[in-house]
């Protein structure tokens, strides 16, 4: 395997951090049937956010910029986001390799947690976070579904405190 090191975002990975950003709300849209697609355009809202820590990009030998990870500051904690591998790239440890870095990097601004929000539909990465050490459930974000037409929820969501959701 080539190697992958994480280093820290600059200015010259731009249009690469813009390519990742625009490839998850892409998938996101495709998990909730949204047809929108941003170009990458939240990527430079992102970029103007007065809390965010820190942002590394995960840089293959031979492909350049292949995953992204920031942190968020929230208050003596953080919140990781986004983590981001290009789909060419993923199942092969870029992501967990993403992760730990952050997670270092949380350890030395002497942070006390880090939290992540993956897409209730997003099985695959929720089992990666649960096995990257990501086992506590903090919070919990519910949707009214106010146009039942517009999206194909699952029906088979999850179960919580013996009540049933869609996801």
């Amino acid at each position: 395997m080539t190697p992958v090191a994480v280093r820290s975002y600059r200015p010259s990975d731009h249009s690469a951090g813009r390519r990742l950003w625009s490839e998850l709300t892409n998938q996101h849209n495709q998990m909730y049937g949204d047809a929108a697609d941003d170009g990458g355009a939240g990527f430079e809202e992102y970029l103007t956010r007065l809390d965010l820590s820190g942002l590394w990009v995960a840089d293959h030998a031979d492909d350049g910029v292949i995953g992204l990870v920031g942190l968020i500051m929230r208050g003596r904690g953080g919140e990781v986001e986004p983590v981001v591998v290009t789909s060419s790239h993923r199942h092969k440890g870029v992501g967990r390799k993403l992760l730990r870095h952050v997670a270092a990097e949380a350890k030395k601004r002497s942070m006390v947690s880090l939290t992540i929000s993956p897409s209730s539909r997003n099985v695959d990465a929720i089992r990666s976070l649960h096995a990257a050490g990501y086992d506590v459930v903090s919070s919990i974000e519910l949707t009214m579904d106010l146009d039942r037409h517009a999206h194909e929820w699952q029906q088979d969501g999850l179960e919580l405190h013996e009540l049933q959701f869609r996801s």
